[in-house]
């Protein structure tokens, strides 16, 4: 069933936002400075098919802030950026760029420019007339056109493909193209979905590296949505992680890969593996039921001198480094060794570092 927000749906928002958002005021208008600039989002949910894709979510992202919405497939991270650039109605929330509420204008009035994952380019216009749509359909005079389209090529290094067709261009150079068309048209905030996806795993860096300086360049407010949590990790000044409709944490890329606040989170950002058993001893975790220790890779070590034995089962080459994969009493470890890794089938020793200890799916400590 498809909710249509009424009156009272939105009155039941604004006290919402008076609540949870004090510098933002009922009517999207914000007194906090560090926000102004910057996007807000309060309670915002969409319902589809019966199932909750958005559950309610809040979100802050600074001025100049790159935040990255990041989570499997399925997770309502696209839908999120949808209902934020306009192109999806939301069922309930409020989104505010910085001191407006945006949330019941359609796209073509809020301050945010798009980047969709397949760029959306018209074949049939050259890389400039394609740059240049959405002035021409705003009716910017012709001569500042010209102006802000040839700014916004030589930003992203295409003033050389001026006059080309898109067919004409690589695949990183197409996605600069839809990145041109974003930032000429001079927005608050900036939207990114899934922009690197259709790239080859070179590519994807030298462009990814690409977004993120001409983002701290113009120091404009961006979100970008990913699946890849290595694409997050490098790119973000925060990462929001989403499962099930909702954000399950937000933090830093550092904080997020030391701390993850939920299990979840801790599986789907790097590698972990469950510890129990005989791997425990030597470590002043004590675990109940309840609990489930995690450990990551780089925090096993292989030693001699540690009573603690185990076999290497397999081992993968990662290039620099190798995953060593560990098996005593039916359970796994992986470790990572950059030196000559051990022969399989061999026996050596292991000493844990770190472990996460969570509790019911919430981290409960990081201990050793």
């Amino acid at each position: 069933m498809t909710h249509t927000s009424t009156k009272g749906d939105q009155m039941t928002d604004q006290a919402l936002v008076a609540e949870r958002a004090p510098g933002l005021q009922a009517d999207g208008s914000t007194t906090d400075r560090t926000r102004s600039g910057g996007l807000t989002i309060r309670g915002l949910r969409k319902t589809l098919g019966g199932r909750d894709v958005v559950a309610g979510i809040d979100l802050d992202v600074a001025k100049g802030e790159l935040v990255s919405l990041l989570g499997p497939s399925g997770c309502g991270k696209t839908t999120t950026l949808r209902m934020v650039a306009g192109f999806l109605p939301a069922d309930g929330g409020v989104v505010a760029m910085g001191d407006r509420d945006v949330t019941s204008l359609g796209p073509e009035r809020r301050p945010s420019a798009m980047v969709f994952q397949n760029y959306a380019l018209w074949p049939h216009m050259t890389v400039t007339q394609n740059v240049a749509f959405p002035l021409r359909t705003r009716r910017v005079p012709k001569q500042r056109v010209a102006e802000r389209v040839r700014d916004a090529l030589e930003l992203v290094g295409l003033s050389h493909h001026a006059g080309s067709k898109p067919t004409a261009i690589s695949g990183g150079e197409q996605q600069r193209v839809a990145l041109a068309r974003a930032i000429v048209q001079e927005p608050d905030v900036l939207l990114l979905d899934e922009p690197l996806s259709n790239l080859d795993a070179k590519l994807r860096v030298s462009v990814r590296d690409e977004i993120r300086r001409i983002q701290q360049r113009l120091g404009i407010t961006t979100v970008i949505v990913t699946h890849d949590q290595d694409e997050a990790l490098s790119i973000s000044d925060r990462i929001a992680v989403m499962h099930d409709g909702r954000i399950e944490q937000i933090a830093t890329p550092t904080e997020l890969y030391a701390r993850p606040a939920t299990s979840f989170v801790a599986s789907f950002i790097g590698s972990t593996s469950v510890v129990t058993g005989r791997f425990l001893a030597g470590t002043s975790v004590s675990p109940t039921a309840a609990d489930t220790v995690l450990v990551r890779p780089e925090q096993v070590v292989l030693t001699d001198d540690s009573p603690i034995r185990a076999t290497v089962a397999r081992v993968l080459m990662r290039g620099h480094f190798a995953e060593v994969v560990l098996s005593t009493d039916g359970a796994e470890l992986r470790a990572y060794v950059t030196g000559p890794p051990p022969t399989v089938g061999t026996e050596t020793g292991v000493r844990l570092g770190d472990v996460l200890v969570h509790r019911d799916g919430v981290l409960l400590e990081v201990a050793r």
